[in-house]
């Protein structure tokens, strides 16, 4: 399907995703994915605060109200909560699952999103992260391609602005509980 993939290889497809096991079958799959030249801990808490907004384009998606561009020290993602906020900072959707530092998946109007990080090597200091993304959404097959290609434009721009939010917060610079693990290895 024209759109369905963009910045994943064949092997990051074939992954099973949180999704796959909340959609059983999707009309609708899609993949994106972007390499963040920061370890996992380090881009956890920009996933995390999509919580706040759509880090997209806010023009479009959020009212013109721009989504922030520094860490607000939220508590890491709960099971029920809003997944996201959109149209002026109004809830959307619901959190489905989470894992702190590896994923978070919600939905938004029927369609099951499951945000991946993958540790890789590179990056600056401690590595780099895949951040990637599944798309699962049930319902009809004849409107997938419009759903497809509109998503791919939102969701290119919002992995790239995670991305490079995340590769520019300062070492140290993430919250208390965001990610960071006791001298025991519990976060």
């Amino acid at each position: 399907m024209i759109g369905d993939r963009w910045g994943v290889t064949d092997a990051e497809v074939a992954l099973r995703y949180p999704c796959d096991d909340l959609v059983r079958t999707p009309a609708l799959q899609a993949w994106r994915g972007v390499t963040v030249r920061a370890p996992a801990e380090r881009v956890w808490p920009w996933v995390a605060q999509i919580r706040l907004a759509p880090y997209a384009y806010d023009l479009i998606d959020n009212l013109g109200r721009r989504s922030p561009r520094e860490l607000r020290g939220l508590p890491e993602p709960q099971v029920g909560e809003p997944f996201s906020a959109a149209f002026g900072g109004r809830p959307a959707g619901r959190i489905l699952s989470v894992e702190p530092c590896v994923q978070l998946t919600g939905v938004i109007m029927g369609t099951v999103m499951s945000y991946v990080l993958v540790p890789s090597p590179g990056g600056d200091g401690g590595g780099a992260t895949r951040l990637l993304l599944k798309l699962a959404a049930p319902g009809r097959r004849a409107v997938t391609p419009l759903l497809c290609v509109g998503d791919l434009v939102m969701a290119r721009r919002q992995l790239r602005t995670l991305a490079r939010l995340a590769e520019t917060t300062p070492v140290g610079a993430t919250p208390p509980g965001h990610g960071h693990r006791d001298q025991d290895g519990e976060r």
